[in-house]
């Protein structure tokens, strides 16, 4: 893995390394890990990588990268910058042969984003989104039950993204999360909604197999002098008929990072809460049965992404890792030229792409008029 962004003093660098190397399938050969050549060099020591696998852009790196005989070179890159130094790199590690490995949201706009995926199938190369929370055990195993049809078909999904960080114009302080993630040029056209939002449409697609068709939205700016959303509520209307509910909001006064989700059928229910990931709540009218990771007879979906035994909480990490363990036996299997094994599933870029035309849709809807909005698919 070469890496694009995540120096020291960035958080979701870290996450991703430690991530990554969680399996023992992922090693960090090199990187760019910031737009300053000393402070990548910095970062490169602190990761005791060698001087000549540092390098002071993405560029140099990709083209250096390039040049070195196969298996000692990049196998793909990692990109952990802000939304706006995401599609630079991507594009070009994909010209010149790389897998990819991106954060959420896929870029600053849909025109990017969909770039990217004319580039991913034109060339074949892999490309993993990492909306992380799909990755969790329980997460699969809500997916399997409703596949199989535990639920009957669904009718109602209500899911949350609570946060309450930026319940204050806290980016005016000076902290480098919450400057980006309020910055339009940095950002994109959403705050909240692109930052978390995407998170929420994504699991709820993921979820119950459904897509999104029209929705009915209403976004705010709460906190004085801020540029970007920080609040939305939304409407939802699902392909199946289904109709749904999400609440996305970074000034959630208290919530810390409370994402959820509730799915309704003709025969039960299901609930998830991220900050209790290890739970799947299942419910009907005859009852409620709790079903905890690794206990009982589980899906093979959440059995082959389970590490440890019942009753250690499978938490972010490990469902970061999860994505990076699965992408590394995609990119095994391409290079035997083989087809991955599906079961070990990750988000792609036309996941991304969704999740760029959801942020479109979302603003259109909240600056309309009209009830409802056709998503722009």
């Amino acid at each position: 893995m070469g890496m694009v962004g995540g120096s020291m003093d960035a958080f979701i660098g870290g996450v991703h390394r430690r991530a990554a190397i969680m399996d023992g399938e992922i090693e960090l050969v090199c990187g760019a890990f910031s737009s300053s050549p000393e402070k990548s060099r910095a970062t490169g020591e602190a990761l005791y990588l060698p001087a000549d696998r540092v390098y002071g852009n993405y560029e140099e790196m990709i083209l250096k990268e390039k040049e070195l005989p196969e298996g000692e070179r990049m196998d793909f890159l990692c990109i952990v910058t802000p939304n706006h130094v995401h599609y630079g790199p991507a594009k070009m590690a994909l010209e010149n042969g790389f897998h990819v490995v991106c954060d959420k949201p896929l870029a600053l706009n849909t025109q990017e984003a969909e770039e990217l995926a004319a580039l991913v199938d034109e060339t074949g190369l892999l490309f993993c989104l990492t909306h992380n929370y799909t990755g969790y055990p329980m997460v699969k195993e809500a997916r399997h039950l409703i596949q199989a049809g535990a639920l009957g078909k669904i009718r109602k999904v209500i899911v949350e993204y609570p946060q309450g960080w930026l319940s204050t114009l806290l980016e005016s302080t000076g902290n480098k999360q919450a400057a980006w993630r309020t910055d339009p040029a940095r950002s994109g056209a959403a705050g909240g909604m692109g930052d978390i939002g995407t998170h929420a449409e994504n699991l709820a697609e993921y979820i119950t197999g459904l897509k999104i068709t029209e929705m009915c939205a209403d976004l705010t700016i709460f906190v004085e002098g801020r540029l970007l959303d920080d609040d939305g509520n939304v409407l939802l209307h699902f392909d199946n008929g289904a109709k749904g509910v999400m609440h996305v909001s970074q000034i959630a006064n208290g919530e810390e990072n409370d994402l959820n989700i509730r799915v309704y059928g003709e025969h039960g229910g299901l609930q998830w809460h991220q900050m209790e990931p290890n739970t799947l709540v299942h419910k009907t009218q005859e009852g409620v049965r709790i079903i905890r990771t690794n206990i009982g007879h589980l899906s093979e979906s959440a059995m082959v992404h389970t590490r440890i035994p019942a009753g250690h909480p499978e938490g972010y990490l490990e469902a970061f890792a999860n994505l990076y363990r699965n992408f590394a036996m995609a990119v095994r299997a391409y290079q035997r030229g083989e087809q991955p094994d599906p079961l070990y599933d990750f988000p792609t870029v036309h996941d991304g792409v969704r999740g760029m035309k959801f942020i479109d849709t979302v603003i259109a809807s909240s600056e309309s008029t009209d009830k409802w909005t056709p998503f722009m698919s």
